[in-house]
């Protein structure tokens, strides 16, 4: 767990100066939100770590309304971030599996919160029941 303000951030005489292990937690959510931005990579990730390997087309069916294109970027910026392989198998025609590295899996500790959280903020707030 992150904590950014509590037990890390401390005041002496009135000044705002983060101590060093607030600014550590501050970069490590900045890389995150680096590696992770955009509308899709969460789900992305999301699908793989709840469907397990998935070809792109089927990919394409979890995650709604994702254009082809873009799908493709975001699985080629979550493999360079070694979130995912991509393994060509030996098929005709040719397919692609992409599947979570370890690393990607280990994200599931953050995901599954969140995930958690969404729902309930929809059930509070928006009143809705998740499909």
């Amino acid at each position: 767990m992150v904590t950014i303000f509590t037990e890390n951030y401390h005041m002496e005489n009135k000044s705002t100066e983060l101590s060093p292990g607030c600014k550590t937690s501050i970069t490590g959510l900045k890389d995150v939100q680096e590696i992770m931005s955009g509308k899709w990579k969460y789900r992305i990730i999301a699908g793989l770590y709840f469907g397990g390997k998935m070809r792109f087309m089927d990919l394409k069916r979890h995650i709604d309304d994702v254009a082809p294109k873009v799908l493709s970027k975001e699985l080629k910026d979550l493999e360079m971030n070694r979130l995912i392989t991509r393994t060509v198998c030996n098929t005709k025609p040719i397919t692609v599996e992409y599947a979570l590295t370890e690393l990607g899996e280990s994200m599931h500790s953050f995901i599954q919160p969140m995930a958690d959280w969404g729902v309930q903020y929809r059930h509070t707030v928006i009143k809705k029941s998740v499909r």
